[in-house]
């Protein structure tokens, strides 16, 4: 791999195709060669996108496989079925890819094809994908060539139960997860339950009945309790723009103390650059995390019973989204994995 990497980006108008051209505009190992729209394309990217004016200079170009291989890496921020198509041949020509979209994330292909409703179109490269969890799955993304980038719902997720599931100290057999994301989530496009008339002064559960990061995160789960897992996930929306608040139920298997519970996150995350245990009892906000790749995470035990709860907030755009493949991307290329993705949150 070069030291400078010429990258694609195939599906630059949605928003998390523009938080990766946000984020990657200032990461100084990086060219970004192509930006793909079949709707835009010869339309310069910073009349679409003028928070991108002085940054960068390129137009929208067809997504097509000649543009595409003359790059080291291929990011696609795609709506779930559109990567599957395009992935085998950049393979081939030795692209890697990063897959922000769900098309490899399931493991079964029937359980993929039931929940995202369309058959799969190359079921042999779902084994080679490599789960883009760095706190997770570091080894692994490290040779890879093809990454699944994970779902913002079960960023936020998996991180408040990870560490838990690994040392034995929770339940498998109850999890719950109550999370909450802003609009964006839903992605750019025309939509009225997203409208701000629709969901402002507002707030909703949806897909209660079954949502389809719910196999993502079981297995995931399943992988660090080493047992199947029983999984309750509710996802709500609520009227802000950007950011996943989740919050974590389950049950101890053990009396112990609130401060050996935060000493086994401590020491999990230690050497982990994008999250911070906050101090015992505290309550993260979004906004603390808003545009950068970072979770922040907190436990409680209400009453000091067996009860214990684990809330997570991330950016699902960022660490949910865009900042994790960039993530993946450093790690797979050998880059210090903070590179380009030092930023501070935004307040207010």
């Amino acid at each position: 791999m070069t030291s400078i990497l010429k990258v694609g980006i195939v599906g630059g108008t949605g928003y998390s195709g523009v938080e990766l051209l946000r984020l990657l505009t200032h990461h100084p190992r990086v060219q970004i060669h192509a930006v793909t729209s079949r709707t835009e394309a010869g339309r310069p990217v910073s009349t679409l996108f003028p928070n991108l004016r002085g940054h960068l200079d390129c137009v929208f170009t067809q997504p097509t496989q000649a543009n595409l291989v003359e790059c080291d890496i291929v990011f696609f921020a795609t709506p779930n079925g559109t990567a599957m198509h395009s992935t085998p041949d950049l393979l081939e020509a030795g692209v890697k890819v990063i897959d922000l979209s769900a098309d490899f994330r399931i493991k079964d292909v029937k359980i993929w094809e039931k929940w995202y409703g369309m058959a799969h179109h190359c079921p042999d490269l779902i084994a080679e994908a490599v789960y883009g969890l760095p706190e997770w799955n570091r080894d692994e993304i490290v040779t890879a060539r093809l990454i699944a980038n994970p779902g913002c719902y079960p960023t936020a997720v998996q991180l408040g139960f990870l560490p838990l599931l690994q040392a034995g100290l929770i339940d498998p057999q109850y999890l719950i997860a109550d999370a909450k994301s802003g609009a964006s989530g839903a992605g750019r496009k025309a939509n009225i339950g997203t409208l701000m008339g629709e969901m402002g002064e507002s707030f909703k559960a949806y897909s209660a009945s079954g949502h389809r990061h719910w196999p993502e995160i079981c297995q995931s789960l399943h992988q660090y309790a080493g047992t199947p897992v029983d999984f309750t996930f509710v996802p709500h929306l609520i009227p802000m723009i950007r950011g996943i608040e989740a919050t974590l139920y389950t049950r101890l298997l053990e009396d112990i103390s609130l401060d050996d519970i935060q000493a086994c996150f401590v020491k999990y995350y230690q050497n982990e650059p994008f999250v911070d245990i906050l101090p015992v009892q505290s309550h993260p906000e979004t906004r603390n995390v808003r545009g950068v790749n970072m979770c922040h995470l907190s436990i409680h035990r209400p009453q000091n019973n067996k009860t214990l709860v684990i809330l997570s907030v991330i950016d699902n755009l960022v660490k949910g989204a865009a900042g994790q493949a960039i993530q993946n991307m450093n790690i797979m290329s050998g880059f210090p994995e903070t590179t380009g993705l030092t930023g501070v949150a935004l307040l207010p």
